[in-house]
């Protein structure tokens, strides 16, 4: 059945040397009342990011968020995480389904590919995530997407729709009257001056929207 609990701020946590600076950052973005973080760190040696990500899921399960990690099933499992985001080479959606049982999530990301995220939905992912549709910081030579495909998502899959890349509080309005249920957003929650603030605002742009 699709999940329609899946809505709101996406964050994805930054790259940081410093694991307290992380932590305090994603605490102001839960203050600001996003209910979804995704742990994703390509830096970190193994034993840090297990603490990281151990001290994450305590955090939000305290605001009860709900936490899923980048890229990787067993530190999920490890750490008793709410789910995983899989990018298109790093494992089977039948295979993660199977290991995270019906309930946790799990997502994967199609880039700008719709019989992608048709296959995903067939397989048991409970969202497929499209982009960039805005020049990513973070990945600036990212394919770009457009909002037909989150339009179609809707539509034709029934499943939630999650935008990502260079995404603004300026541009926003534009993916959620598409048809995005999750903003994943990185550089424009936390480099924000006041990141609890900017949470906010992005879980305000829902809020007149039903699930």
């Amino acid at each position: 059945m699709p999940r329609t609990d899946l809505h709101g701020l996406y964050a994805v946590t930054p790259e940081h040397a410093d694991g307290m600076r992380l932590l305090d950052e994603v605490g102001a973005v839960l203050r600001g009342g996003c209910r979804f973080i995704q742990y994703r760190d390509k830096e970190s040696l193994m034993a840090e990011r297990v603490a990281r990500a151990r001290a994450l899921r305590e955090l939000t399960r305290a605001h009860g968020a709900r936490l899923l990690i980048n890229d990787d099933l067993a530190l999920c499992q490890l750490v008793g995480a709410d789910g995983v985001h899989l990018g298109r080479d790093d494992g089977s959606i039948v295979l993660a389904r199977a290991v995270l049982g019906p309930h946790r999530l799990l997502g994967t990301s199609c880039y700008d590919d719709f019989t992608s995220a048709a296959a995903a939905a067939r397989a048991g992912a409970d969202y497929v995530a499209f982009g960039a549709f805005f020049p990513s910081p973070t990945k600036p030579l990212a394919v770009r997407a457009t909002v037909d495909l989150l339009v179609r998502t809707k539509s034709e899959l029934g499943i939630a729709a999650c935008a990502i890349g260079g995404i603004t509080l300026d541009t926003a309005s534009t993916l959620t009257a598409a048809g995005a249920d999750l903003l994943a957003v990185i550089t424009d929650l936390f480099g924000a001056p006041d990141i609890a603030a900017r949470a906010a605002a992005y879980q305000h742009l829902f809020e007149d929207q039903q699930p």
